[in-house]
């Protein structure tokens, strides 16, 4: 058996002895190098979640990090030098090549040993996730800059079981070199012998369905949430659930998102019938019945999307789920009564059944001390059935959430400054943006409600050629934007000003509809973290239309005008105290 490492290992983290290694033994790793940053840190929250919050929230919600072991970067050296995989990735292969050099590499003896005894132990799926030695070097968290795997781990062949993780486990390794990481800022300028990964290979928490395997709820909770909506303020935090694995939030930014501050409060669609239109319609699972090695580039290769019958079939949306009464157009919790069903995590937040919220809170207050920083967290949670109690609470990561630009302020005196353009105390977003020079805007003196459709095909085609262009700019109009209602705003879908980095909303005398919260817009806005701005004609602070009108114009139709300057503006937008400005 190997050494243990000389420096000291976070509490409750063990070497791994494959002669004596039991499930008993939550949280070890393999090897004698680094752990990476994104196991450090779920080491670091350890002992604060079993010794003060797992207790507090006994018997309820059993609250745990799942199972885990972490291959140090010190098998990852070993792997690349091995098999002379530096010299594969510095002659700059396709990912394909890559992949395929990787997956027919010999991983070290002793490691396959030990991971062959992991395997023995454990018959639940597994995610393998890279846990990096940049993030540990690099100011500021790095998100999802290598890919990760999730292993069905369930054929009776355990040589099987272990090719599969052991193919898992290359396929990270082989990210190093792929399009995303390096093509990431902090990791752009290293090559690749300066990268360094760990491997965490960690149970899924969740239940089986019918060739299928998956948590009832995935989340993601942070700590700051600078698009605040409704009576929430920015240090409430946020939190966004999904049925299935988080790939649904995650990757394709869809989800049931509230506050921890008014866990009763809807998302702000604008009616039932909408919030319906918008909610979660399919959900992503391990498919336990796939074939190891069928795709072996694809990331996803265990991964398939199901439709909420699927779910329903399994029972999963029992504690998750309402119904929508057509009759009525009102939602109803539960799904006993007909009609379609609407995943809103009801009985999980309007109800005292289990004290889920509290525990949110909880765990962004107490964990925000071991890391020193606001965090962001992903857990999932599975219901033993028919009960609702006990609830399995995983926390899967933990890392410092990205609030580089909070360090944004706006004072009053700024929004009265000489050359502000525009300025509001009613702003969502937070950042400086200092790159700007295009602004698009509908033009007060001739803006017409009964033709915002023909004003919306003018938007379009300026958009499209700034996108082109690769030019972000301020759009600036008048009522709601995204609105179904053409009388009270600019009646379009978010791909067509998707170039936009700073949306204002202003009101004129025969115009006075904001804010657009209830559109579907709206929510690709709080998603992409657009900065937006809301002015009103009447307010305290003005848009200075008579400078704007005195710019030449790049392009310009009756409605709406294209300026394009030949210095960049200044956005800054205040997260905290919610005043924006745009100075020129």
């Amino acid at each position: 058996m190997r050494n243990p490492r000389k420096s000291k290992r976070p509490v409750g983290v063990t070497l791994f002895d494959r002669g004596s290694f039991s499930v008993k033994q939550k949280f070890t790793y393999i090897g004698n190098g680094s752990l990476g940053a994104k196991a450090l840190r779920l080491a670091k929250v350890k002992e604060v979640l079993e010794r003060e919050i797992a207790p507090a929230f006994e018997p309820a919600i059993d609250v745990a990090i799942p199972l885990l072991t972490v291959v140090t970067t010190e098998s990852f050296d070993r792997f690349m030098n091995e098999n002379s995989l530096y010299d594969v990735l510095c002659s700059s292969p396709a990912e394909e090549d890559v992949i395929r050099a990787f997956q027919s590499a010999v991983v070290p003896a002793d490691l396959t040993a030990d991971l062959a005894a992991f395997v023995a132990h454990i018959r639940t799926p597994l995610a393998v996730r890279p846990s990096s030695l940049i993030e540990e070097t690099a100011p500021g968290p790095l998100a999802r800059i290598h890919c990760a795997r999730f292993v069905p781990n369930n054929y009776d062949d355990p040589n099987l079981r272990l090719k599969s993780l052991c193919d898992a486990v290359k396929y990270v390794y082989a990210s190093v070199s792929f399009k995303k990481p390096r093509g990431h800022p902090k990791a752009a300028d290293r090559s690749p012998q300066d990268e360094k990964l760990a491997v965490i290979i960690q149970e899924v928490v969740g239940a089986f369905g019918e060739g299928r395997y998956y948590p009832a709820v995935s989340g993601v909770a942070s700590s700051l949430n600078y698009y605040p909506l409704g009576l929430a303020r920015p240090d409430d935090g946020s939190v966004s659930l999904a049925l299935g694995l988080g790939k649904t939030i995650i990757d394709e930014g869809v989800g049931w998102t509230y506050s921890p501050a008014y866990p009763h409060a809807n998302p702000p669609y604008n009616s039932p019938r909408d919030l319906l239109e918008q909610a979660q319609t399919h959900f992503w699972a391990i498919d336990m019945e796939s074939i190891p090695g069928a795709n072996p580039f694809d990331e996803n290769e265990h991964l398939k999307r199901y439709s909420l019958s699927d779910a329903s079939r399994d029972g999963t949306l029992k504690f998750i789920a309402s119904t929508y009464q057509a009759e009525n157009d009102r939602i109803v919790m539960g799904i006993d009564p007909p009609g379609p069903k609407v995943v809103d995590f009801g009985h999980l937040l309007k109800t005292d059944l289990i004290p889920f919220n509290q525990l949110i809170k909880e765990l962004l207050n107490r964990c925000q001390d071991p890391l020193g920083s606001a965090v962001e967290i992903e857990f999932a949670m599975t219901f033993p059935y028919p009960k609702a109690t006990p609830a399995r609470f995983a926390l899967l990561q933990i890392k410092p959430q990205s609030v580089t630009s909070a360090q944004v302020d706006v004072s009053s005196d700024e929004l009265l400054g000489k050359n502000v353009l525009l300025a509001s105390e009613s702003t969502l977003g937070n950042a400086m943006i200092e790159t700007i020079r295009d602004i698009v805007y509908l033009k007060p003196r001739t803006f017409d409600a009964s033709r915002t459709r023909e004003a919306t095909t003018d938007l379009e085609a300026i958009n499209r050629n700034l996108i082109y262009e690769k030019r972000h700019y301020v759009l600036i109009g008048f009522g709601r934007w995204g609105t179904s209602d053409p009388s009270a705003g600019i009646p379009l879908n978010f791909e067509q000003i998707s170039g936009a980095g700073v949306i204002v909303e202003s009101t004129l005398p025969q115009m006075n509809f904001f804010l657009s919260q209830g559109a579907h817009l709206f929510h690709d806005i709080i998603r992409l973290k657009v900065l937006y701005f809301s002015v009103s004609h009447t307010g305290k602070y003005r848009i200075d239309w008579e400078w704007l009108d005195g710019q030449e114009a790049s392009s310009e139709t009756d409605l709406v005008r294209h300026v394009k300057l030949e210095s960049p503006i200044l956005v800054k937008v205040d997260g905290r105290s919610g005043r924006g400005v745009i100075t020129r």
